[in-house]
């Protein structure tokens, strides 16, 4: 999975900054996208994010069972006290129905995910969505992980950009990769295209995890984030980094989730160039046999969730104060 050149490792574990390779950070440079990325650098300092998939939403043997708009709305009641950002994976089987539920529930904030930006039915989903609900919605990801687990081509997602440039220039445009496709080519070649970076942080798949404390497996995405931050200029969202609850012969537990996203909170503080998003929402037990970049069964892929699988709270949640109802402020 996701391995740390060596030199960065030894950085993490001494907790100290990495040099950027490049010279010159790249910038993002698409003017009428500045109204819309200035809501989204607000949400990433005074907002909280959370990855969401609905709990009603599952894929088994390639059949997708669609999500249902009432247990959407029981996901997002039970969410909004905490978390007033939302980060989608897919604009249709019934995602449709998250932005107007949102909307209701007064989120703040939505970045759209497009599983398959190479399908126009996908990509005309997420835009119609972010032309009704245009105060709500901050962004676009156009795919996620689509490059690592070889969905798509730099050329195809390239000409998937330029096209959902082309019909909605107003829209901040991203896609999310794990952070070493966009440090070297071809993924680098991604950083013009995107007006921010949605990057996937995750310590516990580097060969070190295993016997780290969480203050180290924290300070590994700060560092990994403060070497982002010299190669690119835009805005930078964490869009996946967390510690699964099980199972626990690999070590983990509902502990060291509550430890990690504690520690990950002193350390990186959100300002309106970057923040993190917590992930994810809920637990997917049929995520067990998920396809990812890497073959074999993956057990831990079912317990990211802070919320199990029948929305009972771990206790990560409880370290969580309750956002303001009616202000930007965060607690």
């Amino acid at each position: 999975m996701q391995r740390l050149p060596s030199f960065l490792i030894l950085a993490c574990l001494a907790a100290l900054p990495v040099a950027s390779a490049a010279a010159q950070p790249v910038c993002a440079r698409a003017a009428a996208v500045a109204p819309a990325l200035e809501r989204l650098r607000t949400a990433l300092a005074h907002g909280r994010f959370v990855t969401y998939e609905p709990t009603s939403l599952q894929v088994r043997d390639g059949h997708v069972h669609e999500a249902e708009a009432d247990s959407i709305r029981a996901d997002l009641r039970l969410l909004r006290p905490r978390f007033d950002g939302l980060i989608t994976y897919d604009a249709v089987h019934g995602a449709q129905q998250i932005a107007p539920i949102a909307a209701q529930l007064k989120f703040r904030a939505l970045i759209i995910g497009v599983w398959n930006p190479l399908d126009p039915a996908q990509v005309a989903a997420a835009l119609a969505t972010a032309r009704s609900y245009p105060q709500l919605i901050v962004g676009v990801s156009l795919g996620n992980e689509t490059l690592f687990s070889h969905r798509a081509t730099v050329p195809q997602l390239a000409a998937a950009f330029a096209a959902v440039r082309a019909g909605a220039p107003l829209l901040p445009l991203s896609t999310s990769e794990p952070f070493h496709i966009f440090e070297a080519a071809p993924g680098s070649a991604l950083l013009p295209l995107m007006d921010f970076m949605l990057v996937n942080v995750h310590p516990v798949f580097q060969s070190w995890f295993h016997g780290s404390s969480t203050a180290t497996d924290s300070q590994f995405v700060v560092n990994v984030a403060g070497q982002l931050g010299q190669g690119y200029c835009g805005p930078i969202l964490i869009k996946e980094t967390g510690m699964p609850t099980e199972p626990a012969e690999a070590g983990y537990s509902n502990g060291r989730q509550a430890s990690f996203y504690k520690e990950l909170r002193t350390r990186l503080p959100p300002r309106p160039g970057l923040a993190f998003s917590y992930f994810s929402a809920f637990d997917a037990p049929w995520r067990v046999q998920d396809a990812t970049g890497v073959p074999g069964p993956h057990p831990e892929e079912a317990y990211w969730g802070l919320y199990d699988s029948a929305r009972r709270p771990k206790p990560a949640v409880d370290q969580l104060a309750p956002l303001a109802q009616d202000s930007r402020s965060r607690n």
